[in-house]
């Protein structure tokens, strides 16, 4: 064997691989001006897996725009220290034509938003709390923002009241909640909607833990929990059911979606289980509005639609990636939407109530009727977004490439006029 050559070879594909990534952007670039009402690119100095609005916005007087927080991580392979950050990002209030080739050198942001009296786009990390390791999931209490809880590379999961650190970092990771008992890396959290101090996590297995139980949450230790263990391979997400408060589902590279109701004696032994894919299952989704309706993405590049009344037949199966699908998230107010992201450096918005119409050859060429956006404006692969609760038709994404990026889609393409804020209008 010609190790010389083979390795050649592969740096040759590489070089290929990047020219046409490069090549994709571009043609992204120069379209965009058409395709959003607003997009905004910023370089984060380490990667972060983890990506979710905050659900508090501030509004300045006399301003074009609007004050919202990101809650981000860092990845940085053990080069640096990791933290839990928080961001600050101005989004305008009524959304302009957009001008993605604009660079700011200072900020390392791109693109932003015009109009009179809007302002400068902006992300400014306003927070750094020291954490143990990769961050690679996080996600606040909603019934607390401030309460933050993360699961990293080394199985505990971590408490955080934001209010009890500075917003520079000390250099000592110092929980106010450390919760024991994974033994191995996760990447499923979920905090319960409708029960106050809940926390859903997923590892090895899946755990069931009540903050409440914590008498002082000033470094204190909790290793109580419920342990579920339904699936036979690692569980890659757990989610609580947005309507139902003891219902919640996991998913597992061993195929299967399977829920559970925490009423249950039986701990091992899902209500409903189902063979959800031919590959991993990487991430779940319940659809908010509709409390049958749930949502899986797979390795196998697909996602499904799921009945939970008749969990053994799918609904219906969306195709539109050419890699692992790693995150999936409901439009917070529209029944319909439904968003994914993927390796393939995708994000998918599909239309639901598009399932089944009619195309011509030319529209069947761009993808199924119920694709109706993607977003090409990252260069690496896509681990995780979140739709802003204000402005419900924007999304941040986080790429492994360091870049965040947030957008709106242009209103002729969602079919909504540009409006203010919502909270604007009340």
């Amino acid at each position: 064997m010609d190790v010389d050559s083979d390795q050649a070879n592969e740096e040759g594909r590489a070089i290929l691989e990047q020219k046409r990534v490069n090549e994709e952007y571009k043609v992204w670039k120069k379209n965009s001006i058409y395709l959003y009402d607003t997009v905004i690119s910023h370089a984060l100095e380490w990667p972060t897996l983890t990506c979710q609005w905050f659900p508090d916005v501030e509004h300045i007087p006399g301003k074009g725009y609007s004050t919202h927080r990101l809650l981000l991580g860092t990845h940085t392979s053990d080069l640096d220290q990791n933290y839990v950050q928080i961001a600050s990002v101005n989004l305008p209030n009524m959304p302009d034509k957009v001008d993605v080739g604009r660079y700011n050198d200072e900020t390392g942001e791109s693109g932003g938003y015009g109009g009179p009296g809007s302002g400068e786009a902006r992300i400014q990390i306003i927070q750094k709390i020291d954490h143990e390791g990769e961050v690679n999931k996080a996600r606040y209490m909603p019934q607390n923002p401030n309460m933050i809880a993360t699961l990293g590379s080394r199985g505990d999961v971590l408490v955080f009241d934001r209010t009890m650190h500075s917003n520079t970092p000390t250099g000592v990771c110092n929980p106010q909640i450390r919760l024991v008992g994974h033994t191995a890396e996760g990447w499923g959290l979920s905090w319960s909607p409708l029960r106050q101090g809940l926390l859903l996590t997923a590892a090895e297995d899946v755990r069931l833990w009540d903050i409440n139980a914590v008498e002082s949450a000033n470094g204190a230790r909790l290793d109580q929990s419920i342990v579920f263990q339904s699936h036979t391979s690692g569980v890659n997400d757990v989610q609580w059911h947005p309507l139902q408060p003891t219902w919640f589902g996991s998913v597992s590279d061993d195929t299967c979606l399977n829920i559970h109701d925490t009423r249950s004696d039986d701990r091992n032994k899902p209500t409903h289980t189902t063979r959800a894919h031919d590959a991993p299952v990487n991430c779940l989704a319940f659809n908010p509005i509709n409390q049958y309706v749930v949502a899986t993405g797979s390795s196998d590049s697909t996602l499904a639609l799921w009945d939970l009344r008749h969990l053994k037949t799918r609904i219906h199966t969306l195709e539109g990636h050419t890699g692992d699908v790693q995150s999936i998230n409901w439009h917070p107010k529209e029944e319909t939407i439904l968003a994914s992201a993927a390796t393939d450096r995708r994000l998918l918005l599909w239309d639901l109530s598009k399932i089944g119409e009619e195309q011509t050859e030319d529209d069947k060429e761009d993808g199924p009727p119920e694709l109706f956006f993607l977003h090409g404006g990252h260069t690496d692969l896509i681990h995780d977004f979140s739709w802003n609760l204000h402005q419900p038709w924007t999304l941040a994404s986080a790429a492994q490439d360091n870049i965040v990026q947030i957008f709106q889609p242009a209103h002729n393409i969602i079919g909504e006029e540009p409006s203010a804020d919502e909270a604007e209008l009340e």
